[in-house]
């Protein structure tokens, strides 16, 4: 037995962090025990042990996550380990982990520190100091705004980047806690460099520079104990100095000037700095008040994987251009050894034009770094900005360039790996791959629309839809609390509103359905995903607030139950709108957002009944019946039929459960995708859900025509022309390579990558029975498209494994794997027994299904399918030679046609009695193992 991913709050070892509540989890794996029989956690103040702070221990012990009720100090390490012991009697003690305090509200002795207002330049403070003494422990708690990267003695403290993130700046500035322990020597230099980063560089729709403050500031404590148990604390005032940086200019948008000779024949000796005793009565400092600075919520940011340069492109304008084979978030780093004077320009972008350089899709972002060589070697980077990138263009090189002294840096959130897909089609693979790189591009800190061009902001639209792909990709816990947190406090400002994005420069009211639904969704997904009814407690404020928001608006006007005001973005990015290139999908506003308005209130219902909260849920019980009566009556027939005969409206009914009659509206939708050719027609609302929808109703071939739809628009239109991360649009980039010249135009967007949780659930077949996967339900849906798919989710329960093959003698083989302490509901398909409960352990079947899975075609196969099997299209031209023609041309509207359908089609040119025959030998195809 061994106990693995400890983690405090959702992250290993954490340093720093707020603590509002101690939640700690594991998993158990390489044990022979199904069931936990007795789990103990400890506490203790030393690594040693020797003194128990806190114990807790029970068989029922929850291994995703148990509330340790415990009163922390501050600035203090403190040491945990979990023991579990089997039932069949084996035990394990984990690794000791450890969870340090940050200052927790303490007063600082420090004060902000600037330099003078006529020095505009990035400042470096510096502070020279002496230990006479040994030091038992020492913590340096710093902030810096905008960015700030913390030197002793010459090197970086930490490996984090772009500290201290994206804060609040109007009520809360993160801290940062550095461990300086065995780092200290008798004579040190700390130094704080500076940059704008969110909080002064331009930043926002609005492109408006200084949007917190004008004046970059530090403040920090150094804290010593020394081993003769007196202690030291060297803090931020007037004996520090600073002189000016080698950071010419930066900024998040425009990228970072690293010039070696700025200071060339300059006058940059120390200045004392300037103490900001009062800043928050002060222009440009107002936000630096003492009583904002916050231990930390963010994860770290960091230089995540190493990216090599595929290909070294001299371009048709004779540009020298990297390929990095990859779109991704980051940076370049190179080593310099040029001639003093040199200045090399690197310029990013997404895509190539005509073989050439290209990122006119930028905005306003320069997205650009410049090197100014002191002559000396040296390894370079940027400090304070990041680019989205796979091409990058090099300028100003002296002498031969290598491609191998260039590396890229991938930098995204310090988050965990859960899940894994691999599948026999290797466009599928790249499909998956780019729902990954989305996420880690677009995973900085804050959920971002796109990591390039002049926006990069929290969408909620975008986070909301992607959330359940995301929690199977990665455990989003801690990431995606600090997020909802942003959205809290913005809520706060709204009375209840929820924004379109954060930060929400100058509070905003822009308030939209579907994006504003994050604050019911996203809890209620990673409830689902992670079981943590405590952290339910700290969200249902957002949840609830939210739908009242929604009601008092609506009571305003004598209450409809509908949420028919206001601007929304409906269907956004769909292609069933007015013009092509429309933002808007043709779906009626006021239904999507009354039927999101409904499940918000029914999220907000069910959450009420879990923290028992009964008066509550009551209430919002009789809310729910309302406004779904109001939406039957607005929007459906007596019969049962939907008014709104589109796409997205089909997806959100059968998702959400508003109907009259649901297996009027599957036919409805069945009809409705006949007369779209079986093409995607919906945007941000619809397209995530459509194929987990289809199979929610079992419509599984059917969605697989969508996940394995090759021409345009489809998901795997963008593999075909080379993309590794996913597009904002459908049409992003056109046939012939030429980008799309529509607005709004990122190949970096992550929320059309929602079709992977089809994939995780039905394909793969592993899901949720019970929150956190306690109990999942094993059931994959084959298709003979593909031979074999291999899936795995690392549960905050554990590890579940689903791998399947369809073998070439007919048989169908198996591999599950279900964690400890855990069960599923296994069902496999055509198997003779329905549903089995499985328990811990690896299971292996083989089995020849009740119907042959090889032969995949049947009267209900569209013509469009066939036309990519050469075997169905010999029978056809041999029975149906116009039949066959008309499936070579690629005739849409035929091709979405079913055999069976087309027998009825007595206006075309085919044989009736022909064509039946020819249906019975495509119906004896043999795909797998000819």
């Amino acid at each position: 037995m061994k106990i693995t991913n400890a983690t405090i709050n959702g992250i290993a070892n954490p340093v720093g962090f707020i603590y509002d509540k101690l939640l700690c989890s594991w998993n158990v794996i390489d044990t022979v025990s199904k069931k936990q029989d007795l789990a103990t956690i400890e506490v203790s103040d030393s690594r040693e042990f020797q003194n128990i702070l806190y114990k807790k221990e029970d068989k029922a012990l929850k291994q995703c996550g148990e509330t340790l009720h415990m009163d922390l100090e501050p600035r203090k390490t403190y040491y945990y380990r979990v023991t579990v012991t089997g039932e069949a009697g084996d035990k394990a003690v984990s690794d000791i982990q450890t969870f340090e305090t940050g200052k927790m509200g303490e007063s600082w002795e420090a004060e902000w520190i600037s330099s003078a207002k006529s020095d505009s330049f990035h400042p470096i403070f510096i502070k020279k100091f002496g230990i006479q003494k040994k030091v038992k422990r020492a913590r340096l708690y710093v902030t810096g705004l905008g960015l700030f990267e913390a030197y002793l003695n010459k090197k970086k403290l930490g490996e984090e980047l772009l500290t201290p993130y994206i804060n609040d700046y109007e009520k809360t500035i993160q801290t940062i806690t550095f461990d300086l322990d065995d780092c200290l020597n008798e004579e040190n230099i700390l130094e704080i460099s500076l940059a704008k980063g969110w909080y002064m560089g331009m930043f926002g729709l609005e492109l408006q520079n200084e949007n917190y403050g004008s004046r970059m500031a530090a403040i920090g404590e150094l804290h010593l104990e020394y081993e003769d148990g007196s202690k030291d604390c060297i803090t931020t005032d007037n004996t520090w100095n600073y002189i000016g940086s080698n950071i010419e200019d930066s900024g998040i948008y425009k990228g970072e000037i690293y010039n070696r000779l700025l200071w060339d024949e300059k006058d940059n000796k120390e200045k004392q700095v300037e103490v900001l005793f009062h800043p928050e009565q002060e222009e440009g400092t107002k936000n630096l008040n003492k009583s904002y600075l916050t231990d930390r919520v963010s994860l770290p940011v960091l230089a995540k994987e190493e990216i090599n340069v595929k290909k070294l492109i001299h371009t048709p304008e004779g540009e020298t251009v990297l390929d990095m084979g990859q779109n991704f978030a980051g940076w370049m780093e190179f080593e310099a050894d040029l001639p003093k004077g040199t200045k090399v320009v690197l310029d990013f972008g997404e895509i190539l034009q005509e073989g050439n350089f290209y990122n006119k899709n930028y905005r306003d972002a320069k997205s650009q770094f410049v090197y100014v060589s002191n002559g000396e070697k040296e390894m370079v980077r940027p400090h304070f900005t990041y680019f989205g990138f796979r091409y990058v263009r090099i300028t100003g090189w002296v002498g031969e360039l290598n491609k191998e002294d260039f590396i890229g840096k991938a930098l995204y959130s310090d988050i965990r790996r859960t899940g894994y897909i691999e599948t026999s089609n290797a466009k599928v693979n790249r499909l998956y791959e780019n729902t990954v790189w989305g996420l880690k591009s677009n995973f900085l800190d804050m959920p971002t629309d796109c990591p390039q061009r002049s926006e990069r902001l929290g969408w909620t639209g975008d986070a909301q839809v992607f959330a359940p792909t995301a929690s199977y990709h990665m455990d989003t816990r801690a990431f995606f609390r600090k997020y909802l947190k942003d959205l809290r406090e913005e809520q706060k400002v709204l009375n209840g509103g929820v924004p379109n994005f954060v930060p929400n420069l100058g509070h905003k009211d822009d308030v939209s359905s579907v994006w504003g639904d994050v604050a019911t969704f996203l809890p209620n997904t990673l409830f689902h995903y992670y079981d943590d009814l405590s952290e339910m407690e700290y969200f249902y404020p957002l949840m609830k607030e939210w739908v009242d928001y929604i009601d008092r608006q609506d009571s305003k006007r004598g209450r409809q139950y509908l949420f028919n005001f206001g601007f929304t973005f409906g269907d956004w990015l769909a292609l069933d709108g007015s013009t092509p290139t429309s933002f808007k999908g043709s779906t009626d506003d006021s239904y999507i957002a009354s039927v999101y308005y409904c499940r918000s209130v029914q999220i907000v219902k069910e959450m009420s009944k879990r923290l028992e909260k009964s008066a509550e849920a009551s209430r919002y019980l009789k809310l729910e019946k309302c406004i779904k009566e109001a939406v039957l009556q607005e929007y459906f027939t007596p019969n049962g039929r939907l008014a709104i005969d589109t796409q997205a409206a089909y997806v959100i009914s059968l998702k959400f459960g508003i109907y009259i009659d649901k297996e009027r509206v599957i036919e409805q939708f069945k009809e409705r995708l006949k007369k779209d050719c079986n093409q995607i027609k919906c945007g941000f609302v619809g397209a995530p859900m459509l194929c987990t929808v289809l199979a929610e109703v079992g419509l599984y071939e059917l969605a697989y025509d969508f996940l394995l739809r090759e021409e345009f628009p489809s998901w795997l239109y963008s593999v075909n022309l080379g993309a590794t991360t996913i597009w904002e649009r459908w049409n992003s980039v056109m046939p012939d390579g030429t980008i799309s010249n529509t607005g709004m135009n990122s190949l970096n967007h992550y929320a059309y990558g929602s079709v992977m949780e089809f994939v995780y659930a039905y394909v793969a077949g592993i899901r949720f029975a019970e929150p956190g996967f306690k109990k999942a339900i094993i059931a994959p849906h084959p298709d003979a498209r593909l031979t074999y798919v291999n899936g795995t989710y690392d549960s905050v329960n554990g590890r579940y494994i689903c791998n399947w093959k369809i073998e070439n003698n007919g048989e169908f083989r198996v591999h599950i794997e279900i964690p400890f302490n855990c069960e599923a509901q296994v069902k496999l398909p055509e198997y003779k027994e329905e549903i089995m409960v499985l328990s811990k352990g690896s299971y292996d079947f083989a089995y020849k299904p009740i119907r042959d899975l090889r032969f995949p075609y049947h009267t209900k196969t569209t013509l469009s399918r066939l036309a990519k099997d050469g075997k169905a299209m010999e029978v056809l031209g041999k029975y149906t030679p116009a039949l066959a023609g008309i499936a070579a041309s690629g005739d849409a509207e035929l091709g979405a046609t079913s055999l069976e359908q087309l027998t009825h089609m007595g206006f075309l040119p085919i044989d009736q009695d022909q064509f039946k025959v020819a249906i019975e030998e495509i119906c004896k195809i043999q795909v797998i193992g000819e």
